[in-house]
């Protein structure tokens, strides 16, 4: 841990003012999935062959006297306008067996023509980062597993400098000084499966707004100044109450954005001081599994310039808000 890092409250923080939350918000929730559905969050969203996919996390109670839902599934929808959604009539995959406890957290990215998406595999050894291809949207195929404990992976929807990249947040369980400090990490491969050259490239000490962990959002949009990328910031106060269904949860998840080189993505070019969404809404800071929630799993750069940004709230709602691609890169001082 760096010396000058103090883990200390972060206070009162505000959105962006160029972000727009959709009026119709959220636009998934359980009231919206024809099978058994209570929590929907941690999506991942892309425009794929002429219209708009999302798979997103479904948590449902296994048996009726569950504190909460212990049942998880992923579930499919898509869309002709990104923002009013037809779910699939029965959940899309599921994956439980004597090694694999379940498959949860995806993120799409649109890769060669190609749907890749990246998944948390939660395993009885430890918490793996998989990525897997679909076609069809029948099965998905897993071509590759990280070691434990990783999650949060995202792809780069190209190729760099000959080399695929992504953004990973690992978490060890002693992490940094024995506490849950986490941070961004960025690597590169030759074809998907072998994966090296990591670097660190987003701690929590370079962000104002965290003081326990940072990591990848969406899948970074590529843009003539470079990759616009988001990223989850995590603060912890002690002074925080129930805030959901637990005894007492303590964190606020907020959306940073920053710009990473469009030749190097180890290299930040700009990154917005401030949070570009934090929880404001009352979808966002009531009623919901955890409170004080954003979480950006999706962005959509549109022709017209119009960016939607897709995200988790409350870990319970899957909501949309949208901004002009050139107010968010004047966020990252572009």
């Amino acid at each position: 841990m760096s010396d000058n890092f103090e883990n200390k409250p972060v206070g009162s923080l505000k959105s962006a003012e160029c972000m727009l939350r959709h009026p119709i918000n959220p636009i998934l929730s359980k009231k919206h999935i024809p099978y058994q559905a209570e929590l929907i969050s941690n999506a991942g969203v892309a425009k794929y062959q002429g219209r708009y996919v999302m798979v997103f996390k479904n948590q449902f109670p296994v048996t009726p006297d569950e504190k909460w839902p212990s049942g998880v599934n992923l579930g499919l929808a898509f869309s002709m306008d990104g923002v009013a959604w037809e779910v699939e009539p029965e959940p899309w995959y599921s994956l439980h067996d004597d090694e694999v406890n379940a498959v949860y957290d995806p993120r799409i990215t649109i890769l060669e023509g190609r749907c890749y998406l990246t998944l948390a595999v939660e395993t009885r050894h430890g918490l793996q980062c998989g990525i897997a291809l679909t076609e069809d949207f029948e099965t998905p195929e897993f071509i590759q597993l990280s070691l434990p404990d990783n999650r949060n992976s995202v792809l780069f929807p190209e190729k760099i400098g000959g080399s695929y990249f992504r953004l990973d947040r690992p978490f060890p369980m002693y992490s940094r000084g024995n506490s849950e400090i986490f941070d961004t990490w960025i690597s590169a491969s030759p074809d998907l499966i072998y994966w090296g050259k990591h670097r660190l490239l987003l701690p929590v000490e370079k962000v104002p707004f965290a003081n326990m962990k940072t990591g990848p959002g969406a899948p970074p949009v590529k843009t003539s100044k470079g990759w616009l990328t988001t990223f989850h910031a995590v603060d912890f106060d002690p002074s925080r109450g129930k805030n959901g269904w637990e005894d007492k949860w303590q964190k606020r998840y907020t959306a940073g954005i920053m710009l990473l080189d469009i030749d190097d993505p180890g290299k930040i070019k700009g990154i917005c001081p401030t949070p570009l969404l934090t929880p404001e809404a009352a979808y966002e800071t009531e009623d919901g599994f955890r409170n004080n929630v954003i979480f950006p799993t999706g962005m959509i750069l549109e022709d017209s310039g119009e960016v939607k940004i897709y995200y988790g709230a409350a870990d319970a709602h899957f909501c949309l808000a949208t901004a002009d691609v050139g107010d968010l890169l004047k966020l990252c001082g572009a």
